[in-house]
């Protein structure tokens, strides 16, 4: 293990995130509303502490191997995540404990959503920005970000970007080279979140309301700039706006990024996609569901009403975003969790969605298909196939393995939580919440998380990481046999 190197590199990406604290410090500036000391004294630590770091460590350049790729991303998140807490901790509004703090910027940083601060309509612009600008850095992953830039500074990327992304397919690439796959990446993701603001400017909000939320929303984040989320607006074009581009951002980007290429627009590229069709196709039921529901049970006054809740509460919970326009978790019972365990599933691989990711689901009840036809036919041979590619039975090996070690976490973070004394229903919806990066749940957690003791906000707050490195990356840094030489 290169650890003087790794360190070398962790410094190095501590510099760079402190840049993310001009721009509040900016926005502070520009509405005079308060909070511009607290980011600039944020960025002076945080660029002297990378500094440090990166001085002491400066003459150790040996190449990386995928081992050392896989810690370089966890302490990646695990202190841009902690260094990311300071200015809630400098701030006197909201006055957040350690933990709060550390839940808040976990929460931004791995795009949850989830957040323990009440009265945001009355919070300095700045440090909601800030909040908005760390899920939109956490939505693609700062780390591709710096594999775009390390290059450069002599730094190979390649074993980052597998650590990043251990999904089932994770090993294909758009490009060539890992910074040219990267860059491309980025300029689709710069591109959707202009537009996204754009339309959301267009549509009514103002000018930074509109840049807030189009960074949460491309992120597929859910952070807001209103305690009343979405609803604060009252616009059903703005939650159209929204629920189209949730959509597009739980696509897998390698779909736009063929579909858009310099040949030509390929719109082939997303309808021969068997994840894609399967993703619109949950989205569709959910939504015809919840709109048949709602106006069964008379819980609207008009039809129009219940297709605008139904479709925007649907597509915002089932793609992880967790904007709200009403308080679902009011609604007929069997909605709200019909909706919280839509989670479970989430967004495309390879999108800014949370969850086990739309791909692991089908190849899951492909599997299960093939098992009950060897039961009838034991002796016959099957082979699982995404659209005319056979899948081999490692993927679904790998597949099965992130199941179990996901369905593990998620009832370990559970008992923990009743340990700590929260109640069975909110402990459920925490853990549902925070490892698929959900954001809001149901019970105690439906609103905020200001509620939750701070043991109980530490141990989410791991949650959210297992989330967001999708179990195997952090949970490998446990076995015994990733530290030996």
């Amino acid at each position: 293990m290169q650890f003087r190197a790794i360190l070398r590199i962790v410094g190095i990406l501590v510099t760079i995130f402190s840049v993310t604290m001009i721009f509040p410090a900016l926005i502070a500036a520009i509405y005079k509303d308060g909070g511009g000391l607290v980011f600039i004294n944020s960025f002076a630590f945080c660029v002297t502490l990378g500094s440090i770091v990166w001085y002491k460590n400066r003459n150790y350049k040996k190449e990386l191997k995928a081992k050392d790729g896989f810690l370089i991303v966890v302490l990646f998140w695990t202190v841009l995540g902690s260094v990311g807490a300071l200015p809630f901790i400098l701030s006197e509004q909201p006055d957040l404990s350690v933990a709060g703090a550390f839940f808040e910027s976990f929460s931004g940083l791995t795009t949850t959503g989830a957040t323990v601060i009440v009265g945001l309509d009355e919070l300095p612009k700045a440090l909601l920005f800030y909040r908005q600008f760390l899920q939109w850095l956490g939505g693609m992953g700062i780390i591709v970000l710096a594999v775009a830039v390390l290059p450069v500074l002599g730094i190979g990327g390649m074993q980052l970007y597998r650590a990043e992304a251990p999904g089932p397919v994770k090993d294909s690439k758009m490009t060539p080279r890992i910074a040219e796959t990267a860059k491309a990446l980025w300029y689709i993701y710069l591109c959707l979140t202009v537009v996204c603001a754009m339309a959301f400017w267009l549509a009514g909000m103002t000018m930074f309301d509109a840049i807030a939320h189009s960074f949460s929303t491309i992120a597929i984040g859910g952070f807001s700039t209103h305690d009343s989320s979405m609803g604060h607006f009252d616009s059903p074009v703005i939650n159209l706006i929204t629920v189209v581009f949730l959509i597009i951002a739980g696509i897998n980007f390698s779909l736009h990024f063929a579909a858009f290429s310099i040949k030509g627009f390929k719109p082939g590229s997303y309808f021969h996609d068997i994840e894609l069709r399967a993703f619109l196709f949950v989205q569709l039921t959910l939504v015809a569901i919840c709109f048949f529901i709602l106006l069964a049970k008379g819980v609207y006054d008009s039809p129009e009403m219940a297709l605008d809740k139904a479709l925007f509460q649907a597509v915002s919970i089932s793609t992880t975003a967790g904007f709200t326009t009403t308080s679902f978790q009011d609604w007929p019972l069997f909605l709200p969790v019909l909706l919280v365990f839509s989670s479970f599933i989430g967004g495309c691989a390879g999108s800014t969605g949370g969850g086990m990711k739309v791909v692991r689901i089908v190849l899951l009840y492909l599997q299960g298909m093939r098992e009950m036809k060897r039961l009838v036919h034991p002796r016959a041979v099957y082979k699982i196939k995404l659209g005319k590619k056979v899948v081999p039975d490692r993927v679904i090996d790998a597949v099965w393995g992130f199941f179990s070690a996901y369905a593990l976490v998620f009832v370990i973070c559970m008992l923990a939580l009743i340990a700590t004394g929260m109640d069975e229903l909110s402990a459920f919806s925490a853990v549902v919440a925070t490892l698929n990066n959900l954001g809001p749940g149901l019970g105690q957690v439906a609103v905020h998380f200001g509620d939750v003791n701070d043991s109980a906000k530490w141990i989410l707050v791991v949650a959210m990481l297992f989330g967001r490195l999708e179990i195997f990356t952090l949970l490998i840094l446990f076995t015994p046999a990733f530290w030996r030489s």
